[in-house]
Parts: structure tokens; C-alpha cells; sequence
């Protein structure tokens, strides 16, 4: 109803638009969240365009359209969910609501339930966001704890404003790394057995290595090294990459992370199908020899470079496989493309992108989100971690340390492109300044409210809301208002922290409410107690959409 509202509004503006100024050529009437809380509820900037068009003073217009708007007003069914209209520099004209503007919201909410907030922002465009994409050598780290907690609340966003998205991992199960893999673990199991070994620096670190090296030795129930080396280094590969895997899945299960598809390197990027795309892109004019290698003409679509494809020694670089795959994802129909990518792969979107133009496909539908690192902190200190030694936090330890809940939150608390801070203490810390626990206990409030009053005072939620007046429940309700506002954004931006900001809002904005205003107390007027109710139920919903989305359980008691 509060959107019905604001399609009105934006209606009336573009009547007063026409009357006033006749064949003037307008763009679409935006009504937002005004940045001052005094200048009102809903801001216009209807006359900073028309100024540009006119050549006339943006306030002058802003004095004219105003004039026009109160009389509109005057005559239309919307004058009571407004009280006034305000001009404020440089040129915007700003639109109070009475109280019964918000009360339409709680009617909104409640007839929505786990609906509410849902838009048609995304005109049923397909969607599919690919995310974490981990090389099968290794579990989970960190850096792909933030890529999975954003690229899972991305989807979640995108479907709930009017998007058909799905998620897909693709398995980078081709190329050296995995040779690497399993010639690691057959070092490490050699060892096992006595032999000792020069262990290279290009080869896989860490304990759970030799942990795989140990499982694989009972597996093949092998009993001596001369059984070691009679195994063919392929079996190791294939066992390191399905283990690997298993693990990998069973991260992300823990991290409530789940795929629609799972594309692996090896089915969709074999050598006989990048041999057939590089023959295509040949025939085009953008690939040609020099020094023994094959090149793509990547500056030829904005690249500052040329891209080695196909080296001297007869093997693909990773962008050969790498462009096969992206030809795949396209074709299969998607309106959209989003790679979330790690912040080493800033170079990467603009070939990948060049490659795209080469073969004909639309570039605009492909977007690249580089995911800045998490930065991790206890007791005040920096973790450090190396990759390469084989020291880093996985995605696992970091779950099972402060919880699912506050893992995925706290992945999500800044812009894609900022670099995180995540602090392991305030995380597992249940006070008010650990924003998970903020939200998440004004949620159980709300339920700790409503079994108070059905227990003590059988009181049940009013369906009527004209006694809601007071500052704090108008600006809860103001609050809720904007979560279909906040989602579009989400949508818009492909980046799902502004969620987190929402919510963080909307537990401050219940909590001042809750202590400023008593809802079951025998001695006030019953009337106003069930609407007060009524107002905690609404917030319960929003709260539980909010943390559905987030992929945050929603506990009733704390």
C-alpha cells in the first residue's frame, strides 16, 4: 500500500509538471528517503531536472510545482496521508505524510506476510551469479567465506525483486593444479612410509596434506612404499580432487550455502572444445601466431594488452578455458552474467570481456565483482596467513568459531570493494554492540511481546492503527517502510550489504520504540495496547524477511 502511495504521489508531480509547464520533457518522477529526517519523508528532484532543461533557477521551479502540487491535493483522495509540501535548496520539493500514510504499511505488511518487500524491480530478468569457484586443492579459506556469504544473499535479493537468479560454482578441475594436487599427496605418502623426500616448493603445503596422504594409504589399505609407488599418480589425483571436493561441500552445507549448478572445468572446457572456440575467434581475425604462441587480440576491444592463449609448448593459458566457459554461460540464456572474482582479478574482467565482444555476445550483460579480502583480528592482533605455507583460516574453523550466524553477517558488513575487518571476539560477543546479536534479539522481543500478551493479557494484535502517533512508532514504521527500497538497491548495486545497514537500522529503531513506548500494562487503554501489538507483530515479519534473506536464523528467545 505505502508503494501504491508513492505511485500516486509520483502521478500527481507529473499532473503538476504538465499543468504548470506544458511540453517540457520530464524523466521519471523518483520520490526518495530525503537525508535529513526534518526535511520530511519524501524527496523530489523533479526541479533540478526541468532547471536544466528550462535554464531557470531550480528553486523557482521547485516554488511554481509546489503551488501546483497543494492545489492537486486539495481536490484528490490523498489529502489526508498528506500534511504538507516543502521546497528545500537546491531545488527539492519534499512531501510530509500524516500518520495514516504509515498505518497503510502495517496493513501492507500483514497482508504480505513473508511477501513483504518483494518488488518487481528485476522485470523477470535470469540471472546467474557465479561465486567461490575454488580450485578443488585445498578447503575454504576466508577469502571465499566472503565470496560465498555475498554471492549467496545476492541471489537471495535478486529473486525476491523480481529476478529469476541462480547460483552456480564452477570447478576448476583442468589444468596443472590438480596434477600438482595429487603429486603432493604421493610425496606426503611416500613419506608416510619412510621415504624422505625433497618436498617441493611448488607443491601443495599444509597438514591436511598429510592428512589426505594418511586416509588415501588406508584406503588402498597399502602396506609398504613399494605399494606406494605401484599406485599411478592419476589414482592420487582423482582421490585428492573427490576428497576435496567432499570438503569443499561440506564447507559451504555448514556456511548454508547451496548451488543450482555445479560446472566442472574438465566436462566444459575440454581441449577439443577450446580448440573449437579458438578456431571460431581465428576465423574472426583475433587470434594470430607470434614467438610459437597463439594470441588474442584483446586491445582490439579496450584491453591494454594482447593475451597469450595457446603457449609455445603447446599448453592453454588459463584465459583459453576460461573464455570457453563464459561462451557456455552465455549461451545458455542468461540476461545476465555476475562473476564475483577475489581482488587478484582485477586484470582479468576486461579480457574476459574483450573475449566476450570478440565472439558477438552482448559485453553489457557481463559484470565482474571483485570481493576485497577479509582481514582477520582476536584479542586486537591481525592473523596472519600464507597461502602458500599452508597457513590459513578456513571457512570452517571461522563458522565453527563464532557461529553461521555471525560468520555470514559479518561478511557482509562492508561494500564488495572495501577490504573487511573482522573481528572474532566481538563476533562470539552477545552484547549490543555485536550487530548480530543486536538484530537478532529485537527479533526474539518481538515474540518474548506477543507470548506476553497472549499469556498475561490476552490481548491480540488490533487491525485498526489510528492511535499510532507517537514519534517512536512512526519512525519504526517509516523504518519498514523502506526495506523494498533497500532491496532494490541491493539488486541495483549487486551488492548486498546495504541489507545488513537496513537491519541494523531497524533493530535501533525497534529497541527505541520498545523502551520508550509500553505495549501490555494494565493500567493504559487496551485499544492502544493491541495496536502497539499489532505494530510489534508487523516488525517480527520484517525482521524474520530480513534475516531470511541474510541466511541468519531468527530465534524467538534469547
Amino acid at each position: 500500500m505505502f508503494t501504491q502511495l508513492r505511485t500516486r504521489l509520483s502521478d500527481l508531480i507529473r499532473s503538476a509538471v504538465e499543468v504548470s509547464m506544458p511540453g517540457v520533457p520530464l524523466a521519471d518522477i523518483s520520490l526518495d528517503t530525503p537525508a535529513h529526517k526534518d526535511h520530511g519523508d519524501l524527496a523530489c528532484n523533479a526541479a533540478l531536472q526541468l532547471s536544466k532543461v528550462l535554464r531557470r533557477n531550480p528553486m523557482e521551479i521547485a516554488e511554481i510545482l509546489r503551488t501546483q502540487i497543494i492545489s492537486s491535493l486539495a481536490a484528490s483522495s490523498l489529502k489526508d496521508r498528506v500534511v504538507g509540501v516543502d521546497v528545500f535548496r537546491p531545488g527539492f520539493i519534499n512531501i510530509r505524510l500524516s500518520p495514516a500514510a504509515y498505518h497503510d504499511v502495517l496493513a501492507d505488511i500483514f497482508a504480505r506476510g513473508e511477501a513483504y518487500g518483494r518488488t518487481g524491480f528485476g522485470g523477470g530478468k535470469k540471472v546467474l551469479v557465479e561465486f567461490v569457484s575454488a580450485n578443488p586443492t585445498g578447503p575454504l579459506t576466508v577469502a571465499h567465506a566472503r565470496q560465498a556469504a555475498v554471492g549467496d544473499v545476492l541471489v537471495n535479493v535478486l529473486n525476491f525483486t523480481g529476478h529469476h537468479a541462480e547460483r552456480e560454482f564452477y570447478v576448476n578441475d583442468g589444468g596443472n593444479q590438480i596434477r600438482t594436487l595429487g603429486l603432493s599427496v604421493q610425496l606426503r605418502t611416500r613419506e608416510l612410509f619412510g621415504e624422505k623426500i625433497e618436498y617441493p616448493e611448488d607443491c601443495y603445503q599444509g597438514g591436511y596434506i598429510q592428512d589426505m596422504a594418511g586416509i588415501f594409504a588406508g584406503q588402498r589399505k597399502f602396506s609398504s612404499l613399494a605399494d606406494v609407488n605401484a599406485c599411478p599418480v592419476e589414482d592420487f589425483c582423482a582421490f585428492a580432487r573427490d576428497y576435496l571436493m567432499d570438503v569443499i561441500r561440506e564447507d559451504l552445507r555448514i556456511f548454508r550455502v547451496s548451488f543450482d549448478h555445479w560446472s566442472f572445468e574438465s566436462q566444459v572446457s575440454s581441449a577439443a572444445k577450446i580448440a573449437e572456440v579458438l578456431e571460431e575467434l581465428r576465423c574472426k581475425g583475433f587470434i594470430y601466431e607470434q614467438d610459437g604462441a597463439l594470441w588474442f587480440k584483446s586491445t582490439l576491444f579496450g584491453d591494454d594488452k594482447d593475451r597469450v592463449v595457446k603457449k609455445s609448448d603447446g599448453f592453454y593459458t588459463y584465459l583459453a578455458p576460461d573464455i570457453v566457459y563464459h561462451k557456455y554461460k552465455y549461451d545458455r540464456g542468461f540476461d545476465l552474467l555476475v562473476d564475483i572474482l577475489g581482488p587478484d582479478h582485477h586484470g582479468y574482467i576486461p579480457r574476459i570481456k574483450a573475449a566476450a565482444q570478440a565472439l558477438g555476445k552482448d559485453v553489457k550483460a557481463l559484470e565482474g565483482l571483485i570481493i576485497q579480502l577479509a582481514t582477520i583480528f582476536r584479542d586486537g592482533k591481525q592473523l596472519r596467513m600464507s597461502t602458500r605455507a599452508g597457513e590459513f583460516i578456513s571457512l570452517r574453523e571461522v563458522a565453527q568459531e563464532v557461529g553461521t550466524d555471525a560468520a555470514r553477517y559479518f561478511m557482509l558488513m562492508r561494500q564488495v570493494n572495501q577490504q573487511l575487518e573482522f573481528d572474532i571476539d566481538l563476533a562470539r560477543r552477545q552484547a549490543p554492540d555485536n550487530p548480530v546479536y543486536y538484530i537478532q534479539y529485537a527479533h526474539a522481543r518481538c515474540h518474548s511481546v506477543i507470548r506476553k500478551a497472549k499469556a498475561d493479557a490476552s490481548l491480540v494484535p488490533s487491525s485498526r492503527f489510528d492511535l499510532l502517533t507517537d514519534e517512536a512508532e512512526i519512525e519504526l514504521i517509516k523504518k519498514m517502510a523502506q526495506l523494498p527500497d533497500y532491496l532494490n538497491i541491493c539488486a541495483q548495486q549487486l551488492d548486498p550489504h546495504t541489507l545488513t545497514r537496513y537491519m541494523q537500522e531497524l533493530a535501533a529503531a525497534y529497541h527505541k520504540f520498545y523502551d520508550r513506548c509500553r505495549i501490555i500494562d494494565p493500567d493504559m487503554d487496551r485499544e492502544l495496547s493491541a495496536e502497539r501489538l499489532a505494530l510489534v507483530d508487523a516488525a517480527r515479519i520484517v525482521f524474520a524477511n530480513g534475516l531470511r534473506l541474510l541466511g541468519i536464523s531468527a530465534p524467538e528467545k534469547m
